[in-house]
Order: C-alpha cells, then structure tokens, then sequence
C-alpha cells in the first residue's frame, strides 16, 4: 500500500448568524475556510494566529483558542491520494475583517453554499451542520 501524502493545515472557524467566514485566494475557483500550513517550530496557535493576521488582518486571541476538530478529505486540485488534513479551532479576534496579501474576496457562506468549496471544507459543513451552527 502506497503511503499517503498529507497536506497538514489549519483552520479557523468563525460563525455569525449560522454562517461561516470563507475566503478565496487570487486565481482559486473555490472558498476555503481561512487558516494555512505550520511554519518550523510553530504550535498551532502560533500559526493559526499568523496565518489569519496575514490573510485577514486581525488578531486572534490565542488564549481563547478552542480545539474544533480535525478532517480529512482529498485535496482540491491535488493529485489522487493526496489529503489535507484540516485542524479546526475557533476563537475571538480584535481588529476589522479585511482580505490581504493572496486572498481576494472574503464572503459569508451558509450550508447550502458547499458547491463553492473544497472537499475537507464540506466535510466541516457538514459537521457544523449537524450540530446545528451552520444553516
């Protein structure tokens, strides 16, 4: 059996009124759940707080930091057998929400939404879904 190759992200899940912040980076066809990869030697937290200050310009509250959950799906736009495994936190964050560097639009998504997005990010849909936080 061959070995999988992993893609290892993070993400970070903000909810309003039962829709999810997603965004969508220049030349992507689909939304992703904001968040990104580990750099060397970074916790989780530290990198999720880079990654959404880089992408959204505000600052998440590390200590209020709450584990998600973790998924896995096919990557979008990888090869077969590639998976990105998605680590899920919410937490609260100070600062206006606005796209920079690679993203270009940032929207509001509701559940019925999900042909907008990656395969891991459904997988997430449905989660919040079922617990009844996204409609």
């Amino acid at each position: 059996m061959q070995n999988k190759t992993i893609i290892d992200k993070l993400a970070w899940i903000e909810l309003k009124d039962k829709s999810i912040l997603s965004t969508k980076s220049y030349g992507k066809d689909k939304y992703y759940i904001p968040g990104g990869k580990r750099e060397t030697g970074e916790t989780d937290e530290q990198a999720l707080v880079r990654e959404i200050w880089e992408e959204l310009n505000v600052t998440i509250d590390s200590k209020t930091l709450h584990y998600i959950g973790t998924f896995e799906a096919q990557a979008h736009g990888h090869a077969d057998g590639i998976i990105v495994k998605m680590t899920c936190y919410s937490g609260e964050y100070s600062g206006e929400l606005k796209a920079s560097s690679e993203i270009e639009e940032m929207k509001w998504l509701n559940y019925s939404d999900k042909d907008k997005i990656s395969e891991v990010d459904k997988i997430i849909f449905d989660s919040l879904h079922q617990n009844n936080l996204l409609d």
